[in-house]
């Protein structure tokens, strides 16, 4: 049960402190003929549980929705979903009591959670840094002699992540993203305000670049931890903005095409890191940019063969440009499209947290929907956790995030987006691969998608946008039909 407060902002957030924090029951394959809902809602339900029995038939009313399963139609495979690790969110956490912070954690990754399954990695600083650094800021230090990992490492990611895979009943897939080289490296010897390595790829500022990312690989594999994959640079386009205030480095689709061919592929595969080890991750770059990145890079044979998928974020994402994914996916199949980055900026407001907003909640809910119903694999959140003022950010570029912490009371406030990303981590464990879904007699704003998952059973996510209640009748050609019921304002999950 949710310890509710409300700001004023239009829902609630949950209250998590010292004597009371609310737990989400581990999922559970149903018995025959049962079917298991969870409801998360405006009017303030989280995760709120019930049973429904198939029929052997349902009539329906004219005003009825009708949402058929078809678990023999086949999309993609699931990797899973997650959020980042960024400095501020450990250096965030880390203000809380011991046992609140592992509360944290499990919050995200305990079977007790919405049980997280990706974890992104800033590899050196990012703008939630409270300072601008790399791991090797001696000037021409091409041997990288001086490359150490940083207190950030070492007391706001590490601990976290080892309590997060202590905590897992899976395996959590993580990966790393570098946002700038060192600025040495770099055209405008800046660690922001875009630039590019100097010199073309090939050069000994690509081919340290490269061994760059393997000092990193190393480093945290003496740590025990074994990284899944790389994205090659965070937001590459940022590269050719004089003006980009926070830690940036610039690549071309070409740029990377040929970086990887010739420096990163064979160096990473050289040291130990080969496509059989780590997966490499192009892009990780906006939404409208997919589909010409996976062209460049991927009609290459030379650069493809070390190229696992491509990345991208959602801040510039519209109805207009859903068809870069279809796009990617129909010419590159064999090639994942994740989803690595997105939070809610609050563009022109002062406040960058609201507590207890729920149009943060509307556009996680429809953009994971709209994402995985054309051909994404993953979807990773931003910052774990960020406080009150949405920071800190070395640029001050505050956003909010599912987690705020209140460092002066030892206590936490879990948005209604942190639910509506439960409602899908919590039940599209990796593996998991979409089925066909159609909707008859639908209604605008009703959006559905459906999973079969690794177990078996099968999953159907409804999410009304609307102001108005609607009645649902269900059925899986395989397993019989049933009818239901959705609110307002509410995201249900099936299982």
């Amino acid at each position: 049960m949710c310890a509710a407060r409300d700001y004023g902002n239009g829902a609630t957030v949950c209250v998590c402190n010292q004597s009371y924090c609310d737990d989400l029951r581990p999922i559970a394959r149903t018995g025959a003929g049962i079917v298991t809902l969870y409801e998360t809602s405006k009017s303030g339900d989280r995760f709120a549980e019930s049973e429904l029995t198939f029929q052997t038939s349902v009539a329906n009313s004219t005003k009825t929705v009708s949402i058929e399963l078809n678990p023999n139609v086949l999309y993609q495979k699931i990797i899973g979903f997650g959020g980042a690790f960024t400095d501020s969110a450990g250096l965030n956490i880390q203000t809380l009591s011991p046992e609140m912070q592992r509360r944290v954690i499990g919050d995200y990754f305990s079977s007790k959670g919405i049980e997280y399954s990706l974890g992104r990695i800033p590899i050196g600083g990012s703008d939630f840094s409270t300072h601008p650094y790399t791991y090797d800021d001696v000037n021409g230090d091409f041997t990288l002699d001086h490359f150490a990992l940083t207190v950030e490492d070492l007391d706001f990611k590490i601990p976290y992540i080892k309590m997060a895979q202590e905590m897992s009943a899976n395996e959590i897939k993580l990966y790393g993203s570098p946002w700038s080289s060192p600025a040495w490296m770099k055209t405008n010897k800046k660690l922001n305000n875009g630039g590019f390595l100097i010199g073309e790829p090939g050069n000994k500022y690509y081919q340290t670049f490269a061994n760059y990312f393997v000092k990193f690989l190393d480093a945290y594999s003496k740590r025990n931890i074994t990284l899944w994959g790389i994205t090659i640079e965070n937001e590459p386009n940022a590269g050719y903005n004089s003006k980009y205030l926070w830690n940036s480095l610039g690549f071309s689709p070409e740029l990377q095409r040929d970086f990887i061919k010739q420096d990163l592929g064979p160096i990473l595969a050289d040291a130990g890191y080969g496509v059989d080890k780590l997966k490499v991750i192009i892009n990780d770059d906006q939404r409208p940019t997919v589909s010409q990145w996976a062209r460049v890079i991927l009609s290459d044979p030379k650069a493809a063969q070390y190229v696992a998928g491509s990345a991208f974020h959602w801040y510039e994402s519209t109805p207009e440009n859903i068809d870069q994914l279809d796009m990617a996916h129909n010419e590159f199949p064999d090639y994942f499209l994740l989803a690595s980055e997105a939070c809610e900026e609050w563009k022109g407001r002062e406040v960058k947290v609201s507590l207890g907003d729920w149009h943060t909640f509307d556009r996680y809910a429809h953009d994971i929907i709209t994402d995985l119903n054309h051909w994404t694999a993953g979807w990773t959140d931003w910052n774990l956790a960020l406080d009150l003022q949405g920071g800190p950010n070395w640029v001050g570029n505050f956003v909010d995030a599912p987690i705020i912490i209140n460092k002066t009371s030892n206590e936490y406030y879990k948005q209604p987006f942190f639910y509506a990303l439960g409602h899908f981590s919590k039940f599209l464990s990796p593996d998991s691969v979409r089925i066909g879904v159609k909707q008859y007699n639908s209604v605008e704003g009703l959006e559905v998608t459906g999973f079969r998952r690794a177990d078996n059973s099968t999953v159907l996510i409804v999410y009304n946008r609307n102001d108005e209640p609607i009645d649902l009748s269900v059925n899986d050609i395989n397993c019989g039909s049933f009818k239901s019921h959705i609110k307002a304002n509410s995201l249900q999950s099936y299982i």
